[in-house]
């Protein structure tokens, strides 16, 4: 049995589009779809977004070579998605929290770090059972 969804509709839509520029490396592009999505959601859900969109604007700024913006941004998205547990509104947070972690345990090493899209993590839809 799978969780109903917290979102109608259109709201899932364009969630849906910004998993699609997440995964594609259009991080900032994600940001803005999601955003949009975000300030019109109240509740637990809106805190879940503001997750998704710290994720994004951290590989954003990875990308971009601005590692202290990247770190930051990746640590706040992750601590906000904690509380939502292996998966929400659909999202397998398990393995995005996994990937995302990573990337920041490489950055607090110290590791050179280049952010290719094929490298970076994607943000996967969990399928009804």
């Amino acid at each position: 049995m799978t969780e109903a969804s917290p979102f109608d509709a259109e709201s899932a839509e364009l969630i849906g589009r910004g998993i699609s520029q997440f995964n594609s490396g259009m991080f900032f592009e994600c940001h803005d779809t999601l955003e949009e999505v975000w300030q019109g959601t109240r509740g637990e859900a809106r805190d879940f977004l503001q997750g998704l969109i710290q994720v994004s604007v951290g590989f954003y700024h990875l990308c971009n070579g601005n590692l202290a913006g990247a770190g930051s941004q990746l640590e706040k998205g992750l601590s906000r998605l904690e509380q939502y547990g292996d998966a929400y509104g659909g999202v397998d947070l398990a393995q995005l929290r996994r990937d995302t972690t990573h990337w920041l345990e490489r950055f607090k090493r110290g590791e050179p770090l280049r952010g290719h899209v094929r490298d970076l993590p994607v943000i996967r839809m969990l399928t009804a059972s």
